[in-house]
């Protein structure tokens, strides 16, 4: 399985990019879209503020979070 790494290069450090594997700088719509289409497994979308999100399901390693403690 790929992971996503979140790059925390939006406005208040939200993600608006990230890699995902040797993919560079995907945006977040793309993203979720993939996750939305089930080409992600062990990913979900949330939704803060209006704005959907690409998240790790819950486990517990922090290595393999979308968002790794930056």
């Amino acid at each position: 399985m790929t992971k996503i790494k979140g790059k925390n290069d939006g406005p208040g450090g939200r993600n608006e990019h990230y890699d995902i594997g040797n993919r560079k700088d995907v945006p977040r719509r793309s993203v979720v879209a993939e996750i939305k289409r089930g080409e992600h497994e062990g990913a979900h979308v949330v939704k803060i503020n209006g704005r959907e999100y690409a998240r790790d399901n819950p486990d517990n390693s922090k290595k393999d979070n979308v968002n790794r403690g930056k």
